[in-house]
């Protein structure tokens, strides 16, 4: 009698505590009839799953990480770092070249040359270079939606979210490329761009000295183009520079001959043509980087707007249309015969231990 005393404390507490292992094990398994309500389950489940990925796109998980960025902060290291990167570091200048400027100059001009540097080589130029950030936005795009699949697996729609950024992102790029605003506030404008190429050109340039002007001789005038001055000296012509200067002497009277097929300038950048690809360059620069700034600014917002947002404002919906219908609750909901049997027999346990918890307790 005495030994059974002694050893029920410790039977009491073997049994509570087998009791208490397999309750628990039985409510991870739904209960003893399982889940009464499967709707609640797929409902809370997916409540549960839709919250749990906006607070991690937000930074407010409980399980942030100490070693590496995770969530949001992915998102924000693309917007702010590669594509940030990315925009700048296109040089609209790695594939123009100076005598590129010119060609455009001149096509530009048609059969009159211009007297003035020609706004349509600059808007030519430009525009071409603006295509270019095209690449990097969607780039852009698909990298955020590569971090939201990182998040959530792929419960995102591609055709959902991805088709109306593209498209909002590549419309941005045509926007900018369709209407080059001369007017904005940051551009340069032309006549302030003459002005510091025509004072850039002449720092560069020696000192002249003073001339009398009684001391001028008449044909010195106008460039020696007056009617008294000597007309047969031989001058470089408007296109000069597009035809190489080692060609034999002119005669006096020369058979016209057709103009070659193609026509490629093969000489170096006069004065002028100096000038004028200068002004170019410096508009387009100014310009470019305007565009840069703005699509900098923009396409995040724009990506954010019709991308994070619409996965953080509508998965819950998307879920819901497909998972929460009886048809496909049944499926979902349907138990593997290894889980059936385990709960019959965790039920069978804790009706036996609660048995074995009266009788000791009757002692």
């Amino acid at each position: 009698m005495h030994h059974i005393r002694n050893t029920l404390p410790d039977i009491k507490a073997r049994i509570s505590q087998q009791l208490a292992k397999y309750q628990t094990e039985l409510a991870s398994l739904g209960g003893a009839l399982g889940e009464t309500n499967p709707g609640s389950l797929v409902l809370s489940t997916i409540t549960e799953f839709c919250a749990e990925f906006r607070q991690s796109i937000d930074g407010n998980t409980n399980d942030l990480s100490l070693n590496e960025l995770s969530g949001g902060a992915r998102i924000s290291f693309v917007f702010h770092e590669l594509y940030n990167n990315g925009v700048k570091s296109i040089d609209p200048f790695d594939q123009v070249k100076d005598g590129d400027i010119r060609t455009i100059l001149y096509n530009s001009s048609g059969s009159t040359p211009s007297l003035f540097v020609g706004t349509t080589a600059f808007e030519v130029i430009v525009k071409q270079q603006i295509r270019r950030l095209e690449e990097p936005s969607l780039r852009c795009c698909a990298l955020v939606y590569d971090e939201l699949i990182r998040i959530l697996g792929h419960l995102l729609s591609k055709t959902n979210c991805m088709q109306p950024t593209n498209k909002l992102v590549t419309d941005m790029v045509s926007m900018q490329a369709c209407y080059v605003n001369t007017t904005h506030p940051d551009f340069i404008g032309g006549h302030k761009a003459m002005a510091l190429i025509t004072d850039r050109m002449n720092a560069n340039k020696p000192p002249e000295k003073p001339v009398d002007p009684k001391k001028i001789p008449v044909n010195a005038l106008n460039n020696g183009k007056d009617l008294d001055a000597d007309f047969k000296k031989d001058e470089g012509s408007f296109f000069g520079s597009f035809f190489a200067k080692d060609k034999q002497p002119k005669k006096r009277t020369v058979a016209m001959e057709a103009p070659p097929a193609v026509i490629k300038p093969v000489a170096s950048l006069n004065d002028r043509e100096i000038m004028e690809t200068d002004v170019i360059k410096l508009l387009i620069q100014s310009y470019f980087s305007v565009v840069k700034r703005e699509m900098i600014d923009m396409v995040p917002k724009a990506i954010t707007y019709n991308l994070v947002n619409f996965a953080k404002e509508n998965l819950q919906r998307e879920l819901l249309e497909n998972l929460y219908k009886p048809e496909v609750l049944d499926e979902l909901l349907k138990e593997s015969p290894d889980v059936v049997a385990r709960r019959r027999e965790c039920v069978k346990m804790v009706g036996a231990l609660n048995s074995a918890e009266a009788i000791v307790a009757a002692v």
